[in-house]
């Protein structure tokens, strides 16, 4: 199989909470989609939101670790959202069922790859996977099964007292696995601040080309979008966030 019709797996992470990771992953998928790839977005955290950015019913409680504890097939939890996005969410599982869950990842690191690779994803698919905040037993699944990482950060102060964790955690990875690369997104950039434009310096430099050369700037539709559960292109197309989102999107496919 040629290089363009292989799957490409990319993890979305990020240190800390509160950077927006999700809103990146929900938007990234529905602008890929758009530019004419197959996109199925996957939810591997328990918090069970990225649904609500693609109109997933509320009162469903189906996803991945659901069928995984009931031995059931991923693919009857998946559904094709209104944006041209097949999703796979986590599911609603309460803390007890949780923990038997988390302990079942710990004891099979390649639960997550296997089970992708059994949905028999179309050829040049592209998987999103969103995962939770910090280093939690969700992140070696996902580095493992992806082939490119992106950590959200905010130009701010805390996000880049974190930049140390995540490189350990990248050079990690890819020092186990030689097809594995890690990159940085800024998101949430407002570029009146000096501040954010300190910060955003600061990362360029010390990031180099792990940063991406294309940011989300603050954008408030951004908000109105999920209030809506829309993706920002769909609600709306000429903000700057989807122009950005688009960019990152371009950015994806140049480096498939």
């Amino acid at each position: 199989m040629a290089a363009s019709e292989q799957r490409l797996t990319i993890a979305v992470v990020s240190p800390k909470g509160g950077v927006g990771k999700t809103t990146v992953a929900a938007n990234l998928a529905a602008a890929l989609a758009a530019a004419g790839r197959p996109v199925l977005l996957v939810d591997l955290d328990p918090q069970n939101a990225l649904r609500l950015h693609h109109q997933m019913p509320l009162a469903d409680g189906s996803g991945l670790a659901v069928q995984t504890l009931q031995g059931q097939p991923w693919v009857d939890a998946a559904y094709r959202g209104p944006y041209g996005v097949d999703c796979l969410p986590f599911g609603a599982i309460n803390d007890a069922d949780r923990r038997v869950f988390e302990r079942h990842l710990d004891a099979n690191p390649d639960w997550l790859g296997q089970g992708l690779d059994a949905l028999g994803l179309v050829p040049g698919c592209i998987v999103i996977i969103d995962t939770p905040p910090g280093g939690t037993c969700y992140l070696p699944q996902a580095l493992k099964a992806s082939a490119l990482a992106l950590c959200v950060l905010l130009p701010d102060a805390a996000s880049f007292v974190t930049v140390p964790a995540m490189e350990a955690w990248y050079s990690e990875w890819a020092q186990k696995h030689a097809h594995f690369r890690g990159y940085y997104l800024l998101n949430r950039v407002n570029n009146t601040r000096v501040l954010c434009r300190d910060v955003a310096t600061a990362l360029s430099r010390d990031l180099g080309d792990q940063l991406l050369p294309v940011e989300i700037h603050f954008d408030s539709a951004i908000e109105e979008a999920l209030a809506s559960q829309a993706p920002i292109l769909r609600y709306s197309p000429e903000s700057p966030a989807s122009q950005d989102f688009s960019a990152v999107a371009e950015w994806v496919l140049r480096s498939a």
